[in-house]
């Protein structure tokens, strides 16, 4: 008698609890793309948030809940909605939060014109923030957005963009506004501007860009005039107000100055010594020493990163007590292996090496000096070793001096020998170790605390969930307790862009989803 057959038990596919706006938000993301704008990764963050969440929505105004969906995300989707109802006669679950159908518009038009703006007020972002007219913040918010809508723009401007572009616009400073960044540090605050990079990159978070389209068409200003229609230039910058050059840039009540140029003869090279180096036990004034006897024109001074930088000095400057100076392109840490054990031992090796990686400058050099016997120390020889070893370039391919096709090799100058470098008090201001820090950059001082979590890791865990609690509501939004654990395993990481992995992803989801005691 033949065994009866034994029929496997099929596990039935998840259905999708919200097809219409997956297939809407597929549609905008699609079109956006085929544009080239921006805005497609606005869409893509949203398609990916409502994928993960179970249950059904009614309306729109109820995805609000989720990541990425802002209020103008969410009109979009409410008349979308009720067009589809009014053509079709779709049972559709709910009703649409949008007073009239409105035609669908493209996706950087996400803000209903007619909207008053006390309405607009209550529905913005970012609670009930709104910058008064006139103001630094309104003028940094409008800025970013036309750069952001500018569809041959990179989307974003550095300190020296913005400051430029409020400076011709406003050359003038309002009194009382002397405070160095008060307008984008508040924005940053209110996770309205997002700041990447170093030098730093800023542009528009997606309710930073909600706002902004409200800001914009408040004032009248159609999205033409922005540069993001397709058949016409891009035009001249809206108008930013007074207030906004003194906010941005002014330094010490200062009118902000053009960017500092200097040419052939109109500098001198200074090496700068960290006042550590000269101060402290041991041997160090010897150094200044051996300076002056080589007849080695030098400066000391305080640096928060570094030991030894060089500076481009202006020779003739408009005010002889503060004549600019530009910081080249190297930098030195200087290492005596008894402190390079030390500071192997108590982490602050790894620290160094991350930031001297983040100061703005390209070439670094880590430079290890002996200094007494290797094994009076507290690691072993083969230890220091490996750690100076770790920390050298690597060279991947190497050719014969002169081989055509080498910059070097040109017997001309070069046709453009320029370079952009950083002010002195632009270079060490950023390297501050100790300076007020956001919730972003404790948060992610707190990952580098779990074992396994570099620098590199960390910053690109901070790039997706740039505060704890937008990681805890992305816990929240998964379905099962695996799901938690598998959230964080394909974010990349690092040059090479590597998978975060399971095992790391595992051990953050025990941390910020346990709550009892840590086992």
């Amino acid at each position: 008698m033949a065994a009866p057959v034994r029929l496997g038990r099929k596990r039935p596919l998840p259905v999708c609890p919200n097809p219409l706006f997956v297939r809407w938000l597929t549609e905008w993301r699609d079109e956006a793309a085929s544009r080239g704008r921006r805005t497609q990764f606005v869409f893509q963050k949203a398609l990916r948030s409502l994928r993960r969440y179970p249950l059904p929505l009614r309306s729109g105004k109820e995805a609000k809940i989720l990541q990425h969906f802002g209020d103008g995300l969410c009109r979009m989707l409410d008349q979308r909605l009720q067009q589809h109802r009014a053509s079709d006669g779709d049972h559709a679950p709910g009703s649409s939060g949008a007073n009239s159908p409105a035609p669908e518009r493209l996706p950087a038009e996400v803000q209903d014109s007619s909207m008053p703006v006390s309405a607009q007020l209550k529905a913005g972002g970012s609670g009930s923030y709104w910058p008064a007219r006139r103001s630094g913040a309104r003028a940094v918010l409008l800025l970013l957005y036309q750069e952001q809508l500018n569809p041959s723009g990179p989307g974003f401007l550095t300190k020296e963009e913005l400051l430029q572009r409020c400076a011709q616009k406003a050359p003038r400073v309002a009194p009382g506004s002397a405070r160095p960044w008060p307008a984008l540090r508040s924005l940053l605050h209110r996770n309205l501007v997002l700041r990447t990079h170093r030098p730093a990159r800023y542009s528009l978070t997606p309710e930073g860009l909600d706002l902004a389209q409200k800001l914009a068409e408040s004032e009248g200003l159609s999205l033409l005039s922005v540069g993001i229609g397709p058949e016409e230039p891009p035009r001249e910058e809206s108008e930013v107000p007074g207030a906004a050059s003194a906010e941005l840039g002014a330094n010490e009540g200062s009118v902000q100055q053009p960017p500092l140029e200097l040419g052939p003869g109109e500098y001198r090279v200074l090496l700068c010594v960290d006042v550590g180096e000269t101060k402290g036990a041991g041997h160090r004034p010897e150094l200044l020493r051996e300076l002056q006897r080589l007849h080695v024109t030098h400066m000391v001074r305080k640096l928060h990163v570094g030991d030894f930088v060089w500076v481009a000095q202006e020779t003739s400057p408009r005010d002889p007590a503060r004549p600019g100076e530009l910081v080249l392109d190297h930098i030195v840490e200087r290492k005596r292996l008894d402190d390079l054990c030390s500071s192997i031992i108590d982490g602050r090796f790894r620290e160094q090496k991350f930031r001297l990686k983040r100061c703005g400058l390209g070439h670094r050099v880590y430079l290890v000096e002996e200094h007494g016997s290797v094994h009076n120390l507290s690691l072993p020889e083969s230890t220091l070793l490996q750690a100076v070893t770790n920390t050298q370039g690597h060279t991947l391919r190497s050719r014969p001096w002169g081989t055509p096709g080498d910059p070097e090799s040109r017997t001309g100058p070069s046709p453009n020998p320029l370079c952009s470098l950083l002010t002195f008090e632009d270079f060490n201001a950023g390297a501050i170790k100790n300076k007020a820090q956001s919730v972003r950059e404790v948060f992610a001082r707190q990952l580098m605390q779990v074992r396994g979590v570099s620098g590199e890791k960390a910053a690109a865990l901070v790039d997706r969930y740039s505060t704890p609690a937008s990681l805890l509501a992305a816990y929240d939004a998964c379905a099962t307790p695996k799901e938690q654990e598998m959230l964080l395993s394909t974010i990349k990481c690092g040059p090479l862009q590597r998978n975060l992995g399971p095992a790391l992803s595992r051990t953050l989801s025990q941390l910020y989803c346990s709550y009892g005691p840590l086992t």
